[in-house]
């Protein structure tokens, strides 16, 4: 069967082509890709090539596709996998594998396994290790951005507490308590938002900061105040840039108790000071953004982490249980996804886009892979469809939904390109 696929051959070389995949062994699945939103990961990988730990070094004569939060519908199942997957199902998958103590993970490092292509070949160890997984949501980019989303829960259950009584962890935020989410007015941060004023160890108050007040609104717009207050939480999006005094305006929302959990998104040094300053007792802070350098360094108090019980750590990825977490909590309409959502493109939109992803404004980038589209931001829809009436169904869509995009959206854009599910 021919694919189109973007693939990787070096440092910043993605090629959109078409080729011939093998014939599936018995222990693989051929599935159909519908949608694969793109990661600031794969961006990294791009700026690397074959420098980056999860790249082969043959890239160049054995390309990889690029991409790996994706999801669509199973064509093909090997005879081993016959009693648990069918043709037809829509799936979702798990990207981060660690197979045997392997690196390789789709997006980074198998030639005939990716996100940015119309079909592609899922290899035996993703079904060994319960990565591919099926999927009952609505839309298809809901569970694109379960990968993402996975991610983000991840980071909550992997914070942790301590006591004087005995030397027993208690794993997750802090029930009832305060969260910082720092520079969290980006996909991630309000992705971060959206679960947390739902999930059952909910705290009493989340502030979300950030330095533009174009983020804020935005961010107020897809995830209001009021709805969180709705739910038992009250939440406060501040901008930092304007404050005389940042760490003791911050402190005193708290009435000077401090954030028992502070999440840093921003991979900023004096962000993830000021994260470590404004810790309460025993708080834990999470530098969840990932830095591209390798000796990225901050200063931490020492003093409090002796006398008052402070530490940090760092989550990367989810696992199989916070994929799952995130897809339930998504198709049952507890967080959304969509608000990490600006832009919508099609397939030959997946290069350029990943390329200079930094240098485009806005938050996650969701594409499609069954057609042709221009990389396009949900804002511009209303501009567009005065002359096109595609993107004026698309704007009355979104704009019904706070500027959101939707499962309703997703069909339009189907039953437009003529795209079979």
């Amino acid at each position: 069967m021919k694919t189109k696929a973007v693939r990787m051959y070096g440092t910043r070389d993605l090629r959109l082509e078409e080729f011939e995949l093998p014939a599936i062994k018995d222990d693989e699945i051929l599935v159909k890709v519908m949608s694969d939103s793109i990661c600031m990961s794969t961006y990294k990988l791009v700026e690397q090539g074959k420098k980056h730990k999860r790249a082969p070094q043959n890239i160049d004569t054995n390309p990889v596709i690029i991409g790996h939060e994706f999801a669509g519908v199973i064509v093909e199942v090997g005879e081993k996998w016959k009693d648990q997957f069918h043709p037809g199902q829509k799936f979702a998958q798990q990207p981060a594998l660690n197979y045997k103590g392997s690196l390789a993970s789709p997006g980074y490092s198998y030639e005939f396994f990716g996100g940015a292509c119309t079909y592609c070949i899922i290899p035996h160890e993703v079904m060994e290790l319960g990565c591919l997984m099926p999927y009952e949501g609505e839309s298809f980019f809901e569970a694109s951005l379960g990968e993402p989303m996975s991610c983000i829960i991840g980071g909550y259950h992997a914070n942790y507490h301590t006591n004087k009584k005995n030397y027993e962890h208690a794993m997750g935020t802090k029930k009832d308590g305060n969260i910082l989410i720092m520079g969290g007015c980006g996909p991630m941060g309000l992705g971060a938002v959206s679960y947390g004023i739902q999930f059952e160890n909910r705290p009493k108050r989340i502030v979300v900061t950030d330095i533009s007040d174009e983020r804020i609104a935005r961010a107020k717009e897809v995830i209001p105040e009021e709805h969180a207050k709705e739910l038992g939480v009250e939440l406060l999006y501040v901008n930092t840039a304007s404050m005389e005094n940042p760490v003791e305006e911050l402190k005193a929302i708290t009435e000077g108790h401090g954030y028992d959990d502070v999440f840093v998104y921003a991979p900023i040094k004096s962000v993830a000071e000021m994260g470590d300053e404004l810790l309460a007792f025993d708080g834990c802070m999470n530098f969840f953004a990932g830095p591209t350098n390798s000796q990225f360094k901050a200063e931490i108090n020492l003093y409090n982490c002796h006398y008052t019980s402070t530490h940090i750590m760092g989550t990367t990825g989810g696992n199989n249980d916070d994929l799952i977490e995130a897809n339930t909590l998504a198709a049952a309409g507890k967080i959304e996804p969509a608000v990490m959502v600006t832009h919508v493109g099609g397939i030959d939109s997946i290069a350029e886009a990943t390329l200079n992803l930094p240098k485009i404004p806005g938050g996650k980038k969701l594409t499609y892979t069954q057609f042709d589209m221009p990389l396009t931001a949900i804002e511009d829809f209303g501009k567009l469809g005065e002359t096109d009436p595609l993107f004026k169904k698309l704007d009355e869509v979104c704009k019904r939904n706070r500027g959101l995009w939707s499962a309703e959206a997703e069909k339009i854009l189907f039953n437009h390109f003529h795209v079979e599910v």
